[in-house]
């Protein structure tokens, strides 16, 4: 939603902005990372407010690592958000892809850049041009995940960005 996309953006320029931050942890609510855009506000008419791929690139050029700490699904642009993370954790049951190619949409905010440079272009065209969903332990094989843990995953993200 958009208060989601403006609250991301206002919490990373004010992390990036006081010298106290060391780095920034991003997770959902409720068991979920993010299943992306509601498809609902594709038909409202275009504002000048905030987007996701200007989030997604500010949250890639923080000078703080940021983590992904990713639970229940990232999917469609909660893919891309933690796409644009330095680090990914993911709990062992999560689900990560880009599904709005199975309505005739490509994702929008540069995943289908991130995600080859991440994983190679073999796997990342199978996952951008089908919609599958991958479970986290083929995410870490690939590549797309740093870690999956069992455990509280908002936790692991916060050891992982001390450690960096």
């Amino acid at each position: 939603s958009l208060a989601v996309l403006q609250a991301l953006e206002d919490g990373l320029r004010k992390a990036d902005a006081d010298p106290s931050v060391k780095a920034v942890m991003i997770c959902g609510e409720n068991g979920k990372f993010s299943a992306g855009a509601d498809i609902r506000g594709f038909s409202s008419p275009k504002r000048d407010e905030a987007a996701l791929a200007p989030i997604v690139s500010l949250i890639e050029s923080s000078e703080k690592p940021v983590v992904a700490a990713i639970e229940g699904v990232a999917l469609g642009g909660g893919l891309e958000v933690a796409l644009g993370c330095h680090y990914r954790i993911a709990h062992v049951k999560a689900r990560m892809g880009l599904p709005e190619v199975t309505i005739g949409l490509l994702p929008g905010a540069e995943g289908t850049q991130r995600l080859p440079r991440l994983i190679g272009v073999p796997a990342a065209l199978d996952m951008i041009t089908t919609g599958k969903h991958i479970p986290a332990t083929e995410a870490l094989k690939l590549g797309l995940v740093d870690e999956i843990v069992e455990e509280n995953t908002t936790e692991a993200a916060i050891r992982l960005a001390n450690k960096v």
